[in-house]
């Protein structure tokens, strides 16, 4: 008893000079000193100092009873990760139905619509639809650029965050970036909608909402520009054809005491970038670096 009172005063540092003499003389201490030595590797979330019995069976009273209230939690708890699983499950099933198709800098592509419609993709755009339901959801979402070829008859949904465009065998192509959303039509009829305002496009009108203004226009272009590789712009911010220029190069343009507000007209091709740089520096009074096969500087040109 007295060897069990020594121990207890030494695991709360509480020996007298002489006691620890004693317990360090005794046969327990070499064990005991192992275990406290293992012991402080872990780190515990709570240290109760052993004061008396009484101290620690309260603590223990109390951890048993938070434990008695959780178990009758648990079956609801499986249940719960059951329905969580199961709906995880139903979301990648779900999603991988639906088809998406990206395009990166300096890429274009054309792919079918499970009408046979045509559908082709400019640079840094992406379109996302569900195959398996088409007939009785024919939509599809556009971020970035896309010409369609609509086959006759055929009626469908493009969705975007500027408005929605709603063809039925056409051909027509439609913009929409940051703070630009252009829709032109080509053959047959679209209905464009975006925000209050609703009109119908025939072959040669253009619908464009550019920083909240709208306007409308109309060409004798059988298709886009972008098509046959180049990119043409009407009175738009230098900011927003640097923008088409990084995308349609993969390139970063940074550039030195420039309006970048300052509006363009122009065209530039996709085939030469130092053609392209001409094609759009020399308008505007600049001159552009090539620093590496990715990063070109714009600066003003002082001559």
């Amino acid at each position: 008893m007295e060897n069990e009172q020594l121990i207890k005063k030494w695991l709360n540092n509480e020996l007298t000079t002489e006691e620890e003499a004693i317990f360090k003389g005794s046969a327990d201490y070499s064990k005991n000193q192992a275990i406290i030595d293992d012991a402080q590797a872990f780190k515990a979330s709570n240290f109760y100092q052993l004061e008396d019995f009484a101290s620690f069976k309260k603590h223990y009273n109390e951890n048993q009873k938070k434990s008695k209230q959780l178990n009758w939690k648990l079956p609801f708890l499986r249940i719960a990760s059951v329905i969580v699983i199961a709906l995880c499950v139903y979301s990648v099933f779900y999603f991988n139905n639906t088809t998406q198709i990206k395009t990166l800098a300096a890429e274009k592509t054309t792919f079918e619509l499970p009408d046979a419609s045509s559908v082709t993709l400019n640079s840094v755009s992406e379109v996302s639809f569900i195959k398996r339901n088409w007939d009785s959801n024919r939509s599809l979402h556009l971020k970035g650029e896309a010409f369609f070829k609509v086959s006759k008859g055929k009626t469908f949904d493009v969705i975007t965050s500027a408005g929605t465009v709603t063809v039925v065998g056409t051909q027509f192509n439609v913009k929409q970036r940051q703070n630009f959303f252009y829709v032109e039509c080509y053959e047959g009829i679209v209905s464009v909608t975006s925000d209050t305002i609703t009109r119908k496009l025939h072959a040669g009108d253009s619908f464009k909402i550019y920083n909240g203004s709208f306007s409308e226009d109309h060409s004798d272009f059988m298709e886009p520009r972008w098509i046959d590789n180049s990119s043409t712009f009407h009175a738009i911010a230098l900011k927003d054809v640097l923008s088409e220029l990084e995308r349609q190069y993969n390139l970063e343009i940074t550039h030195q005491n420039v309006d970048i507000e300052k509006l363009f007209t122009g065209t530039f091709t996709h085939n030469n970038l130092e053609q392209a740089l001409i094609s759009i520096t020399q308008p505007m009074n600049l001159n552009y670096e090539v620093n590496s096969s990715n990063r070109v500087v714009l600066y003003e040109n002082k001559d």
